[in-house]
């Protein structure tokens, strides 16, 4: 028989179950942290491309976050979202700042040597010199829909160069709620 605070008595249908055993059921390591750069990327207010990364230490804590953005100080309606135009100055790409760059901005650690980022976007050039530089040990990226691109051809290759492996993660989200 089981009572309430008000010493009334339960159905055994609500009874909880009191066991030895721990959950088996929750998010693996690798599910949780994309699914943390997935919830970083639903900040960004890129209309076509929404980025998000998580850097996570050797001890599994992650350690920054960040989203694709305009930089501190410059107002989102202020710089233009656009992809394409007759001037380059008039499209997005010569202000956002990338997911990856944010994350490393944002880091809580002293330095970021030995971390695995998660990225739901393969990073492109410029942020893997980033990684590179930042000791960034290990990239896990959701997407790579760009890999015929110039910049991430490159990327890959200053990545290998580096000795830094990229794993796609096919991570099969659950629900979380």
């Amino acid at each position: 028989i089981i009572y309430n605070s008000n010493n009334t008595v339960l159905p055994s249908s609500l009874s909880l179950s009191c066991s030895n055993r721990k959950r088996e059921d929750i998010l693996e390591s690798a599910q949780y942290f994309m699914g943390v750069a997935l919830l970083a990327a639903r900040r960004s207010r890129d209309p076509s491309t929404q980025v998000g990364a998580c850097i996570v230490n050797e001890e599994k804590k992650i350690v920054g976050v960040g989203y694709n953005g305009m930089p501190n100080g410059c107002g989102d309606d202020s710089l233009p979202w656009r992809r394409s135009g007759d001037n380059p100055v008039e499209t997005k790409y010569f202000y956002v700042c990338h997911a990856e760059l944010n994350a490393i901005m944002n880091k809580n650690s002293a330095d970021l040597k030995g971390c695995t980022i998660y990225v739901t976007l393969f990073p492109c050039n410029e942020c893997s010199k980033l990684l590179i530089q930042a000791g960034i040990k290990n990239v896990i990226y959701l997407s790579d829909k760009y890999h015929k691109l110039d910049n991430v051809i490159a990327s890959k290759k200053m990545l290998d160069l580096a000795g830094i492996p990229y794993e796609n993660s096919f991570v099969r989200m659950k629900a979380v709620g």
